[in-house]
């Protein structure tokens, strides 16, 4: 009996022993904290002089230690991201967000290789949690928008932040681009004219509404949107555009003279409706000519604009009312700076001065043109028309025959070269040449009909 319990007592105590031996001692605890230190130091000592591999393996060895450490993840994370391996780095931020979803950090980490992989649809989902943390972030969110073609939500988020923390040139760019696509303009107008309500001392939400009607040919809702600005901000330069329509209509021409300068002289105000005001300027001055100064004035204001030629287009139109001299003074301006279209309104100047008459500098310019544009045959045409004219035959027929050669499929000015060849050989009295040419142009003609 003594003995069985003796036997019983010294199991007890083995298994006691046994679990003694088990349990981990302090010094052990210590040691294992301070290998897992060592190793997360030495992956950030590998990680800056670049030696990621290293770096990743130190880091592991730190994982064995200490299991599901975030900072243990981001930075295997970070390394992998170093070395483009996109799916472990990303797979790596990812565990750390779920450990500790609270730091800014590593979802940074998840979006850094979003963008790495132009991974739009997982960079969005990223970046509206980073906006938990700092709304800055949206600034990035509108350019995902436009990268995928999500305009409705780019728009609203524009107008969002427009409204929050004001324009930036970038997202006036995006909107733009958005407003360019029909659709979204009506969600626009119907933006500014809330905005309009909401604050109508704010000139730039009459501008827009202005521009983006503009843009669409709509004159009409352009100009009813201006009356608002006008009532609204009276010192506006965009509200001159009313008060000279106004005058205008009034009769009171120095009134609207001076709305009018103001408009044409602003940087603010869209071109049509620049060169709307000219227009309408121009059909009064028609009528009151006394107001000509004024309208050369006016024109001088559209110098640098490369979209129109103001001076070559007014020309045009005292040129189809038969009044010569204004159409070459306009046309002299046109002609007396750069143009795409040189030719175009040289030629129409020659034809202002032959309806005038003056042979004498239709021959001189038609000569110089000659020189600068060699290739162009109307340029000899007037050459000789006009030394015909002169009676100077010799170097009228020079002229015709020279420029002659330079008529390519336009019948109507063969017939005419045709006309004055023959013209000139009668000069020279040389009836049978004379005779010859004018049958040509004749010819010519039939076949026209």
């Amino acid at each position: 009996m003594k003995k069985s319990a003796f036997i019983i007592l010294f199991l007890v105590l083995q298994c006691n022993s046994a679990l003694l031996w088990a349990q981990t001692e302090p010094e052990e605890i210590k040691l294992d904290t301070d290998q897992f230190q060592e190793l997360f130091y030495e992956s950030l000592l590998q990680k800056g002089i670049e030696n990621y591999d290293k770096a990743i393996v130190a880091l592991d060895k730190a994982n064995k230690i200490k299991p599901n450490d975030a900072a243990v993840y981001y930075e295997l994370g970070k390394n992998y991201l170093a070395l483009k391996e996109y799916k472990s780095a990303y797979n790596y931020f990812e565990n750390a967000t779920k450990i500790d979803p609270k730091n800014k950090w590593f979802w940074i980490g998840m979006y850094d290789v979003s963008y790495e992989t132009k991974n739009f649809t997982q960079e969005i989902t990223v970046i509206n949690k980073l906006i938990e943390f700092d709304p800055k972030y949206k600034e990035d969110l509108t350019s995902l928008y436009m990268g995928t073609n999500q305009y409705e939500k780019a728009l609203a988020l524009i107008q969002e932040l427009n409204e929050t923390i004001g324009k930036t040139d970038r997202r006036e760019l995006y909107k733009s681009q958005i407003l360019s696509v029909g659709k979204f303009q009506n969600m626009e107008i119907t933006n500014l004219e809330d905005l309009i309500a909401k604050n109508p001392q704010d000139e730039f939400n009459y501008i827009s509404l202005i521009f983006l009607y503009s843009k669409n040919n709509e004159e009409s809702k352009a100009f009813e949107t201006v009356k608002k600005l006008e009532k609204a901000i009276p010192d506006s330069e965009w509200a001159q555009v009313s008060v000279f329509k106004n005058y205008l209509d009034a009769n009171d021409a120095p009134k609207a003279i001076k709305a009018m300068n103001i408009v044409l002289a602003s940087a603010k105000i869209d071109s049509k409706i620049k060169h709307r005001i000219l227009n309408e300027f121009l059909v009064f001055t028609d009528k009151n000519p006394q107001y000509s100064a004024d309208l050369e004035k006016a024109v001088g204001y559209f110098d640098k604009d490369t979209s129109v030629d103001v001076a070559k287009e007014i020309g045009k139109f005292f040129h189809a009312k038969k009044q010569w001299n204004k159409a070459i003074m306009y046309y002299e301006k046109s002609a007396n700076k750069e143009s795409d279209d040189a030719v175009g309104t040289n030629l129409l100047l020659l034809q202002a001065h032959t309806e005038m008459k003056q042979f004498d500098t239709v021959a001189r310019k038609a000569s110089a043109l000659m020189e600068t544009f060699p290739t162009q045959p109307q340029f000899y045409y007037y050459a000789g028309l006009a030394n015909n004219q002169l009676q100077q035959f010799k170097k009228a027929k020079g002229f015709l025959e020279m420029g002659m050669d330079y008529v390519v499929e336009n019948k109507e000015l063969e017939i005419n070269f045709n006309i004055q060849l023959g013209e000139a050989y009668n000069g020279l009295g040389d009836f049978k040449k004379k005779d010859l040419f004018f049958s040509k142009a004749n010819q010519l003609l039939k076949e026209k009909k």
